[in-house]
């Protein structure tokens, strides 16, 4: 258990709230473990109809803790928690909403790419420095954004590294309303408890008829998982986040 992930409920909708306000959010293994538990208990649960994600006033998420990369990158194994919990959110049965302000990077861009309905505020900037980290997209998300955003909107994002601000996000269709910072997490428990209110059998065939068999998108999860392991050790990767925490530092 970690204190940095909140899980609560109001009625029948899940809240996981990610609380590293002194790390923006950064999500460490333990907090990945705990989040997939989350999804996994409560696609069982039927008291649970929805999962909402949210972050803290500023930050959704800054990505992956860095700290755990450079474990990893320096020769050290782990991070089967964060493949457990991409696989979770792709295959989870019930809606899931998110609440993103602020700061959304990496892993803070890419679980908004699984979500029903995703709420942003004008602060928002959506980004994912993948590339340049010496690392590839994940969660699927070289599937996904081509498929959201077209090649070029998907190449701006997960390429090119360039952030999207919420109005943009909106226009392409990656997130579904821009609301006021005292708005947002009012207008995402509102639309959870709303979808939560639905004939849930008929909202699952719904939901799954749009969303298609996932086979494909688990696979892509499992084939970008191992390209961004074996780049973590690379030397590529490995001078890219050195210098990348060198900047943090100075």
């Amino acid at each position: 258990m970690t204190d940095h992930i909140l899980i609560e409920r109001q009625g029948a909708v899940q809240i996981i709230r990610m609380n590293r306000p002194d790390k923006k959010n950064a999500i460490t293994r333990a907090m990945y473990a705990e989040m997939a538990a989350a999804l996994v208990a409560g696609d069982k649960d039927a008291a649970v109809r929805c999962h909402v994600f949210l972050g803290v006033p500023g930050a959704f998420s800054s990505g992956n803790d860095l700290a755990d990369f450079m474990v990893i990158a320096s020769g050290g194994e782990g991070g089967g928690e964060v493949w457990d919990f991409l696989l979770a959110l792709a295959r989870t049965e019930k809606p899931v909403v998110s609440g993103v302000d602020g700061i959304a990077v990496g892993i803070g861009t890419t679980i908004n790419l699984h979500c029903d309905l995703t709420f942003a505020t004008p602060r928002t900037i959506f980004r994912t420095p993948f590339v340049d980290l010496g690392l590839v997209p994940e969660a699927g998300s070289s599937l996904i954004a081509p498929q959201l955003l077209g090649l070029q909107g998907a190449f701006a994002l997960l390429g090119l590294g360039e952030g999207f601000p919420a109005e943009r996000a909106l226009a392409a269709g990656l997130i579904y309303k821009v609301v006021a910072e005292d708005e947002l997490e009012t207008a995402a428990l509102a639309a959870a408890a709303d979808i939560a209110a639905k004939p849930p059998e008929a909202l699952k065939i719904a939901r799954d008829l749009m969303r298609g068999d996932r086979t494909q998108l688990v696979e892509r999860i499992k084939e970008e998982g191992a390209h961004f392991r074996a780049r973590l050790k690379s030397d590529e990767a490995r001078a890219a986040l050195v210098a990348f925490m060198t900047r943090k530092k100075g």
